[in-house]
């Protein structure tokens, strides 16, 4: 069955744009609108789509805020959010929200998609010079301390900041995938976070892991 998304947007012309570009792919299927944030709630609580995406400004509730409360209330829910703004303040309130993707409105067509499905497969999304000043602004403020990771479990954890999926991982490692599996969630239970987004996040304000080159 195609994944079912709810694209939430106060600009009608935006919302045709989304739709347009997903729904020739055969593993998406939009099901459903939103003019604004509290329809966007609304609607998650009657349909339950596998993920929704999110424009960051929209009256009545914003999208960060109804990034939370969908992520509140049905975790299930996968959130991305959508702005014209390449702001790492954006980006970190994504994140404090539980969103599992981040788009800008001029994104290509590879990107929305391969965002999407990233998002869908809970794979970390943070690549591109936003996340990168983000994650070197966050990774100058320490935190707290954390359960020793292991010598592979911190190979895992590089891995998973690199955006690679389990299998990837195994390949990477020359382990099975199972495994990698394992790995990751030990690391995810350590972290104290819920999601591989989170984990690389938490890595990255940590210092667990060095921080990524910017994309040429």
């Amino acid at each position: 069955m195609p994944a079912r998304l709810l694209i939430a947007d106060d600009h009608e012309l935006t919302r045709a744009g989304l739709r347009a570009l997903l729904e020739g792919e055969p593993d998406l299927a939009v099901i459903a609108e939103a003019g604004d944030g509290r329809q966007a709630v609304a609607l998650c609580e009657r349909l339950q789509p596998d993920l929704a995406l999110l424009d960051v400004r929209m009256p009545g509730l914003d999208g960060l805020t109804a990034a939370g409360e969908i992520r509140r209330r049905w975790p299930g829910i996968r959130v991305v959010i959508v702005t014209l703004y390449e702001s790492p303040d954006y980006l970190e309130a994504a994140l404090a929200a539980g969103a599992a993707g981040y788009l800008l409105k001029d994104a290509t067509r590879a990107d929305v998609l391969g965002t999407v499905r990233r998002a869908l497969n809970d794979e970390p999304f943070l690549n591109g010079n936003t996340a990168l000043r983000l994650l070197r602004r966050m990774s100058t403020r320490g935190g707290q301390q954390i359960e020793p990771l292991t010598d592979r479990e911190r190979e895992v954890l590089a891995l998973i900041v690199a955006g690679l999926s389990n299998r990837e991982i195994g390949e990477r490692l020359g382990i099975a995938a199972g495994t990698a599996k394992v790995h990751v969630e030990r690391i995810l239970g350590k972290l104290a976070v819920t999601d591989r987004t989170q984990a690389a996040v938490r890595a990255l304000a940590l210092g667990l892991v060095p921080t990524p080159e910017s994309p040429p």
